[in-house]
Protein backbone atom coordinates (compact mmCIF):
# COMPACT_ATOMS: atom_id res chain seq x y z
CA UNK A 1 0.00 0.00 0.00
CA UNK A 2 2.29 2.61 0.67
CA UNK A 3 4.06 1.93 -2.91
CA UNK A 4 0.64 2.72 -4.38
CA UNK A 5 0.32 5.78 -2.37
CA UNK A 6 4.13 6.94 -3.89
CA UNK A 7 2.50 6.21 -7.53
CA UNK A 8 -0.54 8.28 -6.68
CA UNK A 9 1.34 11.03 -5.49
CA UNK A 10 3.53 10.43 -8.55
CA UNK A 11 0.92 10.65 -10.72
CA UNK A 12 -0.98 12.89 -9.71
CA UNK A 13 1.22 15.51 -8.84
CA UNK A 14 4.40 15.11 -11.73
CA UNK A 15 2.03 13.91 -14.41
CA UNK A 16 -0.84 15.61 -14.12
CA UNK A 17 -3.93 12.91 -13.24
CA UNK A 18 -6.86 13.73 -11.94
CA UNK A 19 -8.06 10.10 -10.79
CA UNK A 20 -6.78 7.60 -10.54
CA UNK A 21 -8.11 3.11 -10.86
CA UNK A 22 -8.68 1.03 -7.31
CA UNK A 23 -8.59 -2.47 -8.02
CA UNK A 24 -10.51 -3.99 -5.22
CA UNK A 25 -9.06 -7.81 -5.81
CA UNK A 26 -4.97 -8.24 -6.59
CA UNK A 27 -5.83 -11.32 -6.93
CA UNK A 28 -7.64 -11.48 -9.91
CA UNK A 29 -10.78 -13.31 -8.66
CA UNK A 30 -9.67 -15.13 -5.79
CA UNK A 31 -10.54 -12.27 -3.50
CA UNK A 32 -7.83 -12.09 -0.40
CA UNK A 33 -7.43 -8.52 0.09
CA UNK A 34 -9.52 -6.89 2.79
CA UNK A 35 -12.50 -5.10 2.21
CA UNK A 36 -12.38 -1.68 1.08
CA UNK A 37 -13.81 -0.86 4.02
CA UNK A 38 -11.10 -2.29 6.04
CA UNK A 39 -8.29 0.13 7.74
CA UNK A 40 -6.04 -1.89 5.46
CA UNK A 41 -6.91 0.91 2.30
CA UNK A 42 -6.96 4.03 4.69
CA UNK A 43 -3.12 4.82 3.59
CA UNK A 44 -4.51 5.34 -0.06
CA UNK A 45 -7.52 7.02 0.87
CA UNK A 46 -5.96 9.77 3.32
CA UNK A 47 -3.78 10.57 0.03
CA UNK A 48 -6.98 10.34 -2.07
CA UNK A 49 -8.34 13.09 0.25
CA UNK A 50 -5.48 14.95 0.20
CA UNK A 51 -4.80 14.99 -3.39
CA UNK A 52 -8.49 15.78 -4.13
CA UNK A 53 -9.00 12.68 -6.60
CA UNK A 54 -11.15 10.01 -6.82
CA UNK A 55 -10.96 6.41 -7.37
CA UNK A 56 -12.75 4.59 -9.88
CA UNK A 57 -13.24 0.58 -8.45
CA UNK A 58 -12.14 -1.53 -11.17
CA UNK A 59 -10.38 -4.94 -11.13
CA UNK A 60 -7.76 -6.39 -13.53
CA UNK A 61 -7.85 -9.51 -14.95
CA UNK A 62 -9.43 -12.82 -13.73
CA UNK A 63 -6.93 -15.58 -12.58
CA UNK A 64 -9.77 -18.32 -11.72
CA UNK A 65 -11.32 -19.96 -14.47
CA UNK A 66 -14.60 -19.30 -12.33
CA UNK A 67 -15.49 -15.82 -13.43
CA UNK A 68 -14.97 -14.74 -16.95
CA UNK A 69 -12.99 -11.13 -17.28
CA UNK A 70 -15.30 -9.12 -18.79
CA UNK A 71 -18.96 -11.63 -17.90
CA UNK A 72 -18.40 -11.96 -14.32
CA UNK A 73 -14.90 -10.70 -12.79
CA UNK A 74 -15.76 -6.89 -13.60
CA UNK A 75 -19.78 -6.98 -12.45
CA UNK A 76 -18.75 -8.89 -9.73
CA UNK A 77 -15.95 -6.45 -8.41
CA UNK A 78 -19.20 -3.74 -9.09
CA UNK A 79 -21.80 -5.61 -7.02
CA UNK A 80 -19.49 -6.32 -4.36
CA UNK A 81 -17.62 -2.99 -4.14
CA UNK A 82 -21.32 -1.21 -3.48
CA UNK A 83 -22.18 -4.09 -0.55
CA UNK A 84 -19.00 -3.16 1.27
CA UNK A 85 -19.67 0.27 1.26
CA UNK A 86 -23.56 -0.13 2.60
CA UNK A 87 -22.19 -2.96 5.38
CA UNK A 88 -19.27 -0.62 6.17
CA UNK A 89 -19.17 3.07 7.66
CA UNK A 90 -15.70 4.62 5.39
CA UNK A 91 -18.00 7.51 4.70
CA UNK A 92 -18.12 8.45 8.32
CA UNK A 93 -14.56 8.31 9.05
CA UNK A 94 -13.77 10.25 5.11
CA UNK A 95 -16.98 11.97 4.01
CA UNK A 96 -14.64 13.32 0.75
CA UNK A 97 -14.00 10.20 -0.70
CA UNK A 98 -15.66 9.56 -3.84
CA UNK A 99 -15.63 6.51 -5.75
CA UNK A 100 -17.30 5.61 -9.38
CA UNK A 101 -18.24 1.88 -10.04
CA UNK A 102 -18.07 1.26 -13.40
CA UNK A 103 -20.67 -0.38 -15.85
CA UNK A 104 -23.50 0.76 -14.45
CA UNK A 105 -22.51 -0.38 -11.03
CA UNK A 106 -22.97 -4.05 -12.47
CA UNK A 107 -26.28 -5.28 -10.63
CA UNK A 108 -26.56 -2.47 -7.94
CA UNK A 109 -29.19 -0.68 -10.04
CA UNK A 110 -31.14 -3.76 -10.84
CA UNK A 111 -31.05 -4.66 -7.21
CA UNK A 112 -32.16 -1.80 -5.53
CA UNK A 113 -34.87 -3.10 -3.28
CA UNK A 114 -32.63 -5.53 -2.35
CA UNK A 115 -29.97 -3.32 -1.02
CA UNK A 116 -32.50 -1.56 0.43
CA UNK A 117 -33.87 -4.74 2.61
CA UNK A 118 -30.23 -5.53 3.36
CA UNK A 119 -29.61 -2.33 4.62
CA UNK A 120 -32.41 -2.60 7.25
CA UNK A 121 -32.02 -6.06 7.91
CA UNK A 122 -28.33 -4.91 8.75
CA UNK A 123 -29.62 -1.97 10.97
CA UNK A 124 -27.06 0.46 8.32
CA UNK A 125 -28.23 3.30 6.24
CA UNK A 126 -30.40 3.27 3.59
CA UNK A 127 -28.17 2.98 0.29
CA UNK A 128 -29.49 6.56 -0.71
CA UNK A 129 -27.34 8.07 1.86
CA UNK A 130 -23.95 7.14 0.00
CA UNK A 131 -25.01 9.47 -2.98
CA UNK A 132 -22.63 12.01 -1.56
CA UNK A 133 -19.82 9.46 -2.42
CA UNK A 134 -20.79 6.33 -4.88
CA UNK A 135 -21.22 7.49 -8.67
CA UNK A 136 -21.71 5.35 -11.77
CA UNK A 137 -20.88 5.66 -15.14
CA UNK A 138 -23.13 4.58 -18.12
CA UNK A 139 -21.13 1.28 -19.39
CA UNK A 140 -24.31 -0.51 -20.18
CA UNK A 141 -24.40 -2.01 -23.40
CA UNK A 142 -28.26 -2.01 -24.35
CA UNK A 143 -31.04 0.44 -24.16
CA UNK A 144 -32.97 -1.09 -21.58
CA UNK A 145 -30.04 -1.47 -19.41
CA UNK A 146 -29.58 2.78 -19.31
CA UNK A 147 -33.15 3.05 -18.68
CA UNK A 148 -33.16 1.61 -16.20
CA UNK A 149 -29.97 3.32 -14.09
CA UNK A 150 -31.47 6.60 -14.77
CA UNK A 151 -34.34 5.36 -13.36
CA UNK A 152 -32.83 4.27 -10.51
CA UNK A 153 -29.92 6.27 -9.51
CA UNK A 154 -30.47 10.11 -9.17
CA UNK A 155 -28.82 11.92 -12.39
CA UNK A 156 -26.43 13.72 -10.46
CA UNK A 157 -24.62 10.30 -9.45
CA UNK A 158 -24.14 9.02 -13.20
CA UNK A 159 -21.27 9.88 -15.44
CA UNK A 160 -21.26 9.18 -19.11
CA UNK A 161 -17.95 7.69 -20.10
CA UNK A 162 -16.54 7.24 -23.62
CA UNK A 163 -15.57 3.66 -24.24
CA UNK A 164 -12.47 3.24 -26.50
CA UNK A 165 -12.48 -0.71 -27.40
CA UNK A 166 -15.01 -1.79 -24.67
CA UNK A 167 -15.63 -5.53 -22.90
CA UNK A 168 -17.82 -6.08 -26.12
CA UNK A 169 -16.74 -4.78 -29.63
CA UNK A 170 -18.76 -4.53 -33.05
CA UNK A 171 -22.36 -3.85 -33.32
CA UNK A 172 -25.46 -5.18 -32.33
CA UNK A 173 -26.92 -6.84 -34.88
CA UNK A 174 -30.54 -6.31 -34.16
CA UNK A 175 -30.34 -2.95 -33.38
CA UNK A 176 -27.06 -1.89 -35.35
CA UNK A 177 -25.78 0.62 -32.49
CA UNK A 178 -22.26 -0.25 -31.45
CA UNK A 179 -22.49 -2.33 -28.49
CA UNK A 180 -20.31 0.01 -26.45
CA UNK A 181 -21.60 3.32 -27.91
CA UNK A 182 -23.01 4.70 -24.80
CA UNK A 183 -23.89 8.00 -26.20
CA UNK A 184 -26.24 6.76 -28.13
CA UNK A 185 -28.31 4.90 -25.82
CA UNK A 186 -27.97 8.03 -23.51
CA UNK A 187 -29.45 10.13 -26.07
CA UNK A 188 -32.80 8.05 -26.33
CA UNK A 189 -33.76 8.33 -22.69
CA UNK A 190 -35.82 10.78 -21.50
CA UNK A 191 -33.87 13.20 -19.84
CA UNK A 192 -34.01 17.10 -19.31
CA UNK A 193 -31.41 19.22 -20.52
CA UNK A 194 -30.20 20.14 -17.31
CA UNK A 195 -29.89 16.13 -16.55
CA UNK A 196 -28.33 15.41 -19.50
CA UNK A 197 -25.73 18.07 -19.27
CA UNK A 198 -25.24 16.62 -15.45
CA UNK A 199 -24.48 13.16 -16.91
CA UNK A 200 -21.91 14.60 -19.82
CA UNK A 201 -20.22 17.10 -17.89
CA UNK A 202 -21.17 19.08 -14.77
CA UNK A 203 -20.91 15.62 -12.76
CA UNK A 204 -17.53 14.74 -14.34
CA UNK A 205 -16.41 17.92 -13.30
CA UNK A 206 -17.62 17.82 -9.40
CA UNK A 207 -16.31 14.51 -9.07
CA UNK A 208 -12.82 15.43 -10.54
CA UNK A 209 -12.09 18.87 -9.30
CA UNK A 210 -8.61 18.26 -10.90
CA UNK A 211 -10.18 17.98 -13.94
CA UNK A 212 -12.52 21.02 -13.38
CA UNK A 213 -9.77 23.00 -12.47
CA UNK A 214 -7.65 22.11 -15.55
CA UNK A 215 -10.67 22.94 -17.94
CA UNK A 216 -11.39 26.47 -15.96
CA UNK A 217 -7.68 27.39 -16.55
CA UNK A 218 -7.89 26.52 -20.33
CA UNK A 219 -11.35 28.22 -20.68
CA UNK A 220 -13.51 26.18 -20.52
Amino acid sequence: MEDAVVDLRRCVETLGFVGCNLNPDPSGGFWTSPPLTDEHWFPLYEAMVELEVPAMVHVSGSCNPNFHALGAHYLNADTSAFIQFVEGSLFTRSPSLRFVIPHGGGAVPYHWGRYRGLAERMGRPQPSTLIDNIFFDTCVYHQPGIDLLTRVVPTENILFPSEMLGAVRGGDPATGIDWDDTKAYLDRVDLTDEQRYQVFERNARRVYPRLDAQLTAAGK
